[in-house]
Formats: C-alpha cells, sequence, structure tokens
C-alpha cells in the first residue's frame, strides 16, 4: 500500500514540474486593471454570449446568440493560464456542459476568434476581469 502511494506521489510531482517548451511553467501576467478589463468585455461584445451574473446589465440592449456563463462559485478559483486559453484557443478545452450545439460546431467551440482585434493589454485587462468574477465555495 505505501509502496502504490509513493509511486503515485512520484508520478504527479514529475508531472507537476514539466519544464517541456508546451509547459505552463513561469507564465505570469502583469497586474491588469479589472475595470478596463469590464470596458473590453463590453466593445468587444462577449456579453453577446456570455453571462456574468453579477453584471446583469452587461446584457441589457444585446440580442443573445447563447449562455455561456462566465465566473461564479466554483471549487476553485479559474487561474490566468486558463483563461487566456479560453479567450484565445478556445476549442483546447470546452466544459462538459457545452460540448453540444450551438455551443461546438464540428468538434470546435462556436466562440469567435478575436485574437486579430484583442491587443495583449486588453486580454491582461480582459483576464483580471474574468478571474475576479470568480468565487470560491468556502471550506467547511
Amino acid at each position: 500500500m505505501y509502496l502504490r502511494v509513493a509511486a503515485l506521489s512520484g508520478i504527479l510531482f514529475l508531472t507537476s514540474c514539466d519544464l517541456s517548451p508546451d509547459s505552463p511553467h513561469g507564465f505570469r501576467l502583469p497586474d491588469g486593471d479589472a475595470e478596463v478589463g469590464r470596458i473590453v468585455f463590453e466593445e468587444k461584445q462577449c456579453s453577446s454570449c456570455h453571462i456574468i451574473e453579477a453584471w446583469p446589465e452587461l446584457r441589457e440592449g444585446v440580442e443573445p446568440e447563447m449562455d455561456v456563463r462566465i465566473g461564479g462559485m466554483q471549487t476553485r478559483i479559474a487561474t490566468q493560464g486558463e483563461l487566456v486559453s479560453a479567450v484565445i484557443n478556445p476549442s483546447h478545452r470546452i466544459a462538459r456542459g457545452y460540448r453540444r450545439e450551438p455551443y461546438v460546431s464540428g468538434g470546435e467551440s462556436s466562440m469567435r476568434t478575436v485574437n486579430e482585434d484583442l491587443t495583449v493589454a486588453e486580454l491582461i485587462d480582459l483576464i483580471a476581469f474574468l478571474q475576479g468574477e470568480y468565487e470560491e465555495f468556502p471550506d467547511y
């Protein structure tokens, strides 16, 4: 039994130290401005597909295309890397609840690509805004 636990611990330790070129090791965005990120969210019309419960006014006057929820209570806060990937490479990981039409077409996310019209500064601020919308369930 102890040998299995030690082996599993070793495997987990080694995989968490991945330093290959594809590793997210060392990834860290500069601090962004969440208020500016909210403005970016509005300007890029993200609310036509995304709902943030704390900001219902972001959907006022918007013709919703779909209802993809962002933020709220989670078992953990989304990391910067996860949020950046979700914005610039939305097909990388599609949440279980969204693996069907209209959210997915041909195995790819239906999210429009914003990579051509989103500056790095806007992305940093957008991630600061989005990350602030997640709350972690309290420990009991």
